[in-house]
């Protein structure tokens, strides 16, 4: 796999990709239409993905074909000149967020070098991660949350009660977030978006020392991209509520039901990450309008350098 086809200008192009699905989606803040949300963004990623010189595959997108008119697994953008490269991409995470007008929704995508993404199906995945400065192997999706975030403190010199870990506000996490205040560990608890969540663990100022809880295995390969690129460890592991779901890994490859992946399994080639912010959050500023100027703020992260880069743009409304 070549190693040099995420070139700086590549990176930027899908900084404007982000920009230009949050704007869109910034459109339908409040108005309590998820779906037009989540349209409005795609059709505006998928736009501008075609106006970029490389040969892009879908690998993590809104759907199989069948089900998702733009954007759906296996659909190939770009001018299909250049590189090729594999997307995930998550054109709205947040669409709830969005339609109530709710903190951290985004526009969220990552690229790979062709297989360098895991083809991870519209599943549930079981997910554990951290940000940097641990030893490699120091959480497991084997051992309990209690278990782990005690392992981090007991590594970091501190007690239980100075950790903090971010949880799904879900009612299938509630034996999680005993078992986590059971300990005595802080809980910080998210409404959606669990890409943000994670990659909340490699920003010091958010507070945050660990991340567990299932959700969406496409997200969990788009925050292993992320995480990739700060050098944070991530387990994930699928869940199959049914033989639907089971059919839907075997067409993308997958065949062990029962394997954990490790970050590198999950994100195996050198990585871009950006996310745009549509509303405000704890990570990204959301899209503002002014002075007939449209207002956007992006973290764009690349692996093969490890560089984190906030970019604030101002482009015409």
């Amino acid at each position: 796999m070549e190693n040099n086809v995420l070139t700086p200008g590549l990176a930027d192009a899908m900084v404007r990709v982000t920009e230009l699905a949050a704007i869109a989606a910034a459109g339908e803040v409040g108005r309590g239409d998820e779906k037009k949300a989540d349209a409005a963004a795609v059709d505006a990623m998928r736009t501008a993905f075609n106006a970029v010189d490389f040969k892009g595959r879908v690998v993590i997108g809104e759907g199989e074909r069948d089900e998702a008119p733009m954007l759906y697994i296996g659909e190939e953008v770009g001018t299909r000149t250049g590189p090729e490269i594999d997307i995930a991409l998550d054109p709205l995470e947040g669409t709830t967020l969005t339609a109530k007008a709710m903190a951290n929704a985004l526009a969220v995508l990552a690229i790979s070098p062709r297989g360098g993404l895991l083809h991870a199906p519209d599943t549930y995945m079981d997910k554990v991660a951290i940000g940097p400065g641990y030893p490699e192997g120091i959480i497991n999706l084997e051992a309990t949350p209690a278990e782990n975030i005690t392992a981090l403190a007991k590594f970091k010199g501190v007690p239980v009660s100075e950790m903090t870990a971010m949880v799904l506000d879900r009612p299938r996490h509630e034996d999680t977030i005993a078992s986590l205040r059971d300990v005595g560990a802080r809980i910080a608890l998210i409404t959606d978006g669990d890409v943000a969540g994670i990659i909340a663990t490699t920003n010091p100022q958010a507070g945050v020392d660990f991340y567990v809880g299932s959700g969406g295995a496409p997200e969990g390969v788009l925050a292993a991209a992320a995480l990739k690129c700060v050098g944070g460890q991530m387990y994930g592991r699928l869940i199959f509520r049914n033989d639907d779901e089971r059919k839907r890994a075997s067409r993308v490859g997958i065949t062990d039901f029962d394997k954990t992946y490790s970050l590198n399994e999950l994100a195996s080639g050198d990585t871009v990450f950006c996310a745009t912010g549509v509303t405000n959050g704890s990570l990204l500023d959301g899209v503002k309008h002014g002075g007939g100027r449209v207002h956007t703020h992006t973290l764009v992260m690349t692996s093969a350098d490890g560089m984190v880069r906030y970019v604030r743009s101002d482009r015409r409304s």
